[in-house]
């Protein structure tokens, strides 16, 4: 049987209090936001979801320094501006915890469709590639990757259904959206690659 990961690890500050989000088969889901900062000074914004259990006993205060431990997922929403794919950390384990920001992405699944090739006009190769990450009862996370120079020539010659392991951090970038209405400005969430290895 095929071997799959979806591991991230999370270290960054509560941009706000937990908001209810849902519930399902009886358990009660919780949304809030990790800013995490980069090397570079850059922070992304990540979404994360936590079931009440995690939650209940934390005191926790707007700022405070906060690890997450669990898994990327994704869900495919509808609104008004049609369908697009909702990228969030589905939390396992989390706790306050001070220390350095932390951003670690490992995920093994299958290619679900043709990887982009391109580069940029000072010549560095750039991959685009959606990985599908089966889970339990034959559901599948879609996760988009990002990939980088040699990795992504390397990436870019794969087909779909090849099998990659990646290693990278969730990554929040903002980008506009041109609608009916006007442009409308949306955050897209993908994993910053690297490495990346063909199984």
């Amino acid at each position: 049987m095929e071997q799959f990961e979806n591991q991230i690890t999370l270290r960054g500050d509560l941009l706000g209090l937990p908001e209810f989000s849902h519930e399902n088969h009886g358990k009660k889901f919780y949304r809030f936001f990790l800013e995490v900062a980069r090397l570079s000074g850059a922070v992304d914004v990540l979404p994360v979801v936590a079931e009440l259990r995690l939650l209940e006993g934390l005191d926790l205060l707007c700022g405070e320094r906060m690890t997450v431990r669990g898994q990327i997922r994704s869900h495919n929403h509808s609104d008004e501006l049609g369908r697009h794919l909702m990228i969030f950390v589905f939390a396992c384990d989390l706790f306050p915890e001070e220390g350095e920001p932390v951003n670690e992405v490992n995920l093994t699944g299958l290619l679900c469709r043709e990887p982009t090739f391109r580069r940029t006009p000072l010549g560095r190769e750039i991959c685009d590639a959606m990985l599908a990450v089966p889970r339990a009862f034959r559901r599948a996370d879609y996760i988009p990757c990002i990939l980088w120079g040699r990795t992504a020539l390397e990436i870019g010659g794969c087909q779909t259904r090849d099998r990659i392991r990646v290693c990278g951090r969730l990554q929040s970038r903002k980008y506009t959206k041109l609608t009916e209405d006007g442009p409308v400005e949306r955050i897209a969430y993908e994993i910053s690659a690297l490495s990346a290895e063909i199984l």
